[in-house]
């Protein structure tokens, strides 16, 4: 199995050893990205709407960087910090990056620390 590292200066750099994404088998399989900045690695915005529109911006970028983008997009999985809280504010933000047919998704709560949404992706290589 051939696997090929993705990486872009216009998402987060990796907190430890992984990849942002890795491509194999003609799948791309993207690291959790969350809502922190690229450049300066701060958490953007204070509510699930804004902290989901960053984490998708960064997501669009790794992404990008196998010159895919959301129509690609065949799986994902999200984490919210507060899942009964921020399920319907993180929804209204995610559904504006997809169109039908929607990729297949798990949501799931879990302790994020100081942000609200992590979102990792597997998108089909054309």
């Amino acid at each position: 199995m051939s696997r090929q590292q993705i990486s872009t200066d216009l998402a987060p750099s990796p907190a430890g050893p992984y990849s942002q994404a890795i491509a194999a088998n003609g799948f791309l399989y993207t690291a959790g990205q969350t809502p922190h900045h690229p450049a300066t690695g701060d958490t953007v915005g204070a509510t699930i709407e804004e902290q989901t529109a960053q984490t998708m911006a960064n997501l669009a970028a790794v992404l990008g960087g196998h010159g895919l983008d959301f129509s690609h997009v065949v799986k994902a999985t999200v984490h919210l910090h507060h899942p009964g809280r921020d399920f319907d504010g993180f929804n209204a933000i995610y559904a504006g990056f997809f169109e039908a047919p929607y990729p297949a998704r798990t949501t799931v709560g879990s302790f994020l620390g100081d942000f609200l949404v992590e979102i990792d992706v597997v998108a089909a290589i054309p």
